[in-house]
C-alpha cells in the first residue's frame, strides 16, 4: 500500500459523496483523485485504467461547466431523466470502446487482465458523461462498473482501493436515491414536467420498488 493508494482511496470517497450531495467540489477534489489514481495504475499494470484517469481531467473541466451553467438560460443543471437516445449511445459506447480497448491491450501491453481493464473503463466513461448531464441512470452504470471493479482490483492485490470501491457501490444506491428525490422536486416544481410525473419511476433507479427494464 503506498502513497498513490492512500491519497486515491481519500479522495475517491470525498469526491463520490460530494456526488451524492451535488456538491461541485466534487470535480476540484477529483481532479486530486485522478493524478492518484493515474500513478498507481501504471505501476500495476493498468493501462486503461491508468489512461482513463487522464481522460477524466477533461471531463472534470466539462462537466464542472455543464453543472454550474448547463440548465436553461445558463444556469445550474438540475437532475434529469435519462433519455432514451442516451442509454442507446451509451450503450452502443461501452461495446464499441470494450472491444477496441481489449485489442490494444493484450496486443501493445502486459496488462493482467485486458478484459475487465477495457469492460471498466468503457463502463465508466459513460457514467461519468451521464454524470456531467445529470442523468439519473448514471448511478445504475456505477454500480456496474464498481462491482466489476472490486473483483479487478482485489486479484491486483489493491485491497484499500477494492474496499473504497465497494464503499461506491453504497454510495451509488444513496446517490440513486438522493438525485431521484431531487428529481420529483424539480418536477414538481416545474409544471413543464408533470406529464414526467405521471411515471415516476426512473428505468436505470436500481432503488425503485418498481423499476422497469433499461430503454436501451
Amino acid at each position: 500500500m503506498g502513497v498513490s493508494e492512500i491519497v486515491g482511496f481519500v479522495t475517491g470517497a470525498v469526491c463520490v459523496w460530494l456526488a451524492v450531495r451535488q456538491n461541485i467540489w466534487t470535480y476540484p477534489i477529483g481532479i486530486v483523485n485522478n493524478v492518484a489514481f493515474a500513478v498507481l495504475f501504471l505501476g500495476s499494470g493498468l493501462y486503461a485504467g491508468a489512461g482513463l484517469q487522464v481522460v477524466y481531467l477533461g471531463l472534470a473541466g466539462l462537466s464542472w461547466y455543464w453543472w454550474v451553467r448547463g440548465g436553461s438560460g445558463h444556469t445550474p443543471l438540475p437532475v434529469r431523466r435519462t433519455p432514451a437516445a442516451g442509454w442507446v449511445a451509451a450503450a452502443v459506447g461501452v461495446v464499441a470502446a470494450t472491444v477496441a480497448l481489449r485489442v490494444v491491450l493484450a496486443t501493445w501491453t502486459d496488462s493482467p487482465a485486458p478484459t475487465a481493464d477495457a469492460l471498466t473503463t468503457a463502463l465508466s466513461l459513460a457514467a461519468q458523461l451521464m454524470m456531467g448531464r445529470k442523468w439519473l441512470g448514471n448511478w445504475a452504470v456505477w454500480i456496474v462498473a464498481d462491482v466489476i471493479f472490486v473483483g479487478l482490483y482485489a486479484s491486483q492485490g489493491l485491497w484499500l482501493t477494492a474496499a473504497l470501491y465497494a464503499g461506491f457501490i453504497g454510495l451509488c444506491v444513496q446517490g440513486a436515491r438522493t438525485w431521484r428525490r431531487d428529481l420529483g422536486a424539480t418536477a414538481t416544481a416545474d409544471p413543464a414536467e408533470s406529464a414526467d410525473q405521471a411515471n415516476p419511476t426512473d428505468p436505470a433507479d436500481p432503488t425503485a420498488a418498481d423499476a422497469v427494464p433499461a430503454r436501451a
